[in-house]
């Protein structure tokens, strides 16, 4: 789980740009951030397997 004082730094507005920290919208993870989604990797992998994100379904070949 994310820092509360970081996801609160983070949704502020950036002084420049170049500074600005995309955060996943469920968690707040920093890292394995997909920008089509916005969200984690993990809340992504959650949230498909169960349905939750239209569009989405498990590969299977």
């Amino acid at each position: 789980m994310a820092k509360t004082s970081m996801i609160i730094k983070a949704s502020r507005p950036a002084k420049f740009s170049s500074r600005r920290v995309n955060r996943c919208k469920v968690c707040g993870r920093p890292r394995g951030y997909m920008r089509r989604f916005e969200m984690c990797r993990v809340c992504f992998r959650k949230l498909a397997h169960e349905g939750e994100i239209p569009g989405v379904t498990k590969a299977s070949w």
